[in-house]
């Protein structure tokens, strides 16, 4: 486990030593705010002390100490403290194919496609057992079973939470979007033009820029900056170096991927692969 810390924000990161894919943040903040982003995995966290401020699908929350934050995969969202206090939380990160084993063994159809439908819960279950797969994750002595035991029971709290919508057949307008969702993810390396995504969707220039952004949150620009951002992120994680992560994909220089990092993460690049790497 390792620490980032100034003077107002601290952000602590810990791998369980089970399991190496997800990732427990522990945070706390009295002045950053986190700048329009969406992760590719679930975030799924509770609030310790303050209040979270937060704008996500659509909507503006407030989290406040009991209260567990569920966001699902690509949901567009930013972040900060409210109120005096300074805000703490815990959130996990948790890759949507570490859940659907669990999911299937539930009975959920199409747990490929499970996603959560509200943002903010009071649920005194779920909030416990988030705590107590956070916990798991902190203890040198957690094993392989007692992991997949914990991730299975928080799916088992997730499940009554799937939103209906998604079984449901895309629209037209929908299958589009995705079109250029998925455009933009093949082609993240390079900068697409606006002409060239509208094609794809087959949807003209004002039309396409306000229906991608309400569908998802974001501009196509912010998108595809996301996706960069995110799988530069993978990349730190593997150990590839900083500037050749930088050079990678795509940013100008260490300043320009450090300008667009440290918003989503709380840390340059070099100081998230360092605290990540570090045993």
């Amino acid at each position: 486990m390792s620490s980032q810390c100034s003077d107002q924000n601290r952000f602590q990161f810990a791998k369980s030593s089970a399991v190496d894919d997800i990732v427990l943040l522990n945070a706390s903040m009295t002045d950053f705010t986190y700048g329009k982003h969406a992760h590719e995995e679930f975030s799924i966290g509770v609030t310790l002390r303050g209040r979270q401020d937060f704008f996500a699908v659509g909507q503006f929350h407030k989290s406040h100490p009991g209260s567990v934050i569920i966001l699902n995969p690509d949901d567009a969202h930013d972040g900060e403290s409210g109120g005096d206090k300074a805000l703490e939380y815990k959130m996990l990160y948790v890759k949507p194919e570490q859940l659907t084993p669990a999911l299937s063994a539930l009975g959920m159809p199409h747990p490929e496609h499970f996603r959560v439908k509200h943002t903010v819960s009071q649920q005194d279950t779920l909030r416990d057992q988030v705590l107590r797969l956070a916990s798991l994750i902190e203890s040198d002595g957690t094993t392989s079973s007692e992991y997949e035991s914990g991730l299975f029971e928080l799916a088992e709290q997730l499940v009554p939470m799937q939103e209906q919508s998604v079984l449901q057949p895309a629209s037209r307008m929908h299958r589009l979007l995705n079109n250029a969702k998925e455009y933009l993810q093949d082609n993240y390396t390079k900068e697409v033009a606006l002409d060239e995504l509208c094609q794809v969707a087959c949807l003209s220039k004002f039309h396409f820029l306000r229906s991608f952004k309400d569908y998802t949150g974001m501009t196509p620009h912010q998108y595809w900056l996301n996706i960069r951002i995110n799988r530069a992120r993978q990349a730190l994680k593997s150990g590839i170096p900083v500037s050749n992560v930088a050079n990678i994909f795509g940013f100008n220089d260490l300043s320009h991927f450090n300008r667009r990092f440290k918003p989503v993460f709380g840390m340059t690049p070099y100081q998230y692969q360092r605290l990540i790497l570090s045993p």
